[in-house]
């Protein structure tokens, strides 16, 4: 069973079915009780089957990091300590397996960028709320880098420094966002200039180009959202034509 479970690097059917299961529990709510099993059981998930995190595709990482931090935001504490600690763990298995893998300075880099795909996503769907309790779980997240005594000597605990300071920089924007949220194009032009301040990471920078496209189908503004996507299928084309 683990060697089909493991099959390529983890992206199979079975894996799927698997994974799938870990997640409909944090999609869907559960008791605090529950929860704590969850959690342990998904450490335990990625500390044995780390390739299917991080080798290869990232359709399970990138679901794992939107879930997990939809919990770094919730009420109850210690739901809220469980996501940080995962999520803590998520970023250091990944720092390790490619570092196993010689993969230089930086490591974290693929992970660390579905983080901050999955907070503009969450945003973008409004499902973000509890910024305070968000920047807690920030706090903790970093307070476990800078006590992890054996990746003292690494690059880990700045690499870990630099990604909940650009989180800090997205949230910002997006309080920004929310003081104008009755203004639609004021709303659009701090969206747009976000997207803009992605141009050099593709990935992000079409999240917000959707985000910005649902607003405008939401004002009913079809030729505007139009113009989103085609901006996105630009995209798309030339990082396509680019590998």
């Amino acid at each position: 069973l683990q060697t089909q479970l493991l099959s390529n690097e983890g992206h199979n059917p079975l894996m799927k079915k698997v994974f799938d299961v870990h997640l409909a529990f944090l999609k869907n709510g559960q008791s605090e009780a529950a929860l704590k099993h969850v959690f342990a059981s998904l450490r335990a998930f990625i500390s044995k089957f780390p390739s299917a995190f991080f080798k290869g595709r990232v359709n399970l990482c990138a679901a794992l990091c939107y879930e997990i931090l939809k919990c770094c935001t919730s009420k109850v504490s210690s739901t809220r300590n469980e996501a940080s600690a995962l999520l803590y763990l998520l970023m250091r298995n990944n720092f390790d397996v490619l570092k196993e893998m010689q993969i230089g300075s930086g490591a974290g880099f693929a992970l660390f960028l579905q983080i901050i795909i999955a907070v503009s996503q969450l945003i973008a769907d409004v499902a973000l709320s509890g910024g305070t309790r968000f920047q807690d779980s920030l706090l903790i997240i970093n307070n476990f880098a800078n006590s992890d005594r054996p990746m003292k000597a690494t690059a880990f605990p700045s690499e870990v420094k630099d990604l909940t300071k650009r989180i800090r920089t997205v949230l910002m924007a997006t309080a920004q966002m929310k003081e104008h949220e009755k203004d639609p194009e004021m709303l659009i032009d701090l969206q747009y200039s976000l997207a803009k301040s992605y141009a050099s990471t593709p990935e992000l920078r079409k999240t917000w180009l959707d985000s910005m496209a649902k607003i405008h189908v939401k004002n009913g503004d079809l030729s505007e959202a139009a113009m989103c996507y085609v901006h996105v299928a630009a995209l798309v084309a030339e990082f396509l034509h680019r590998k």
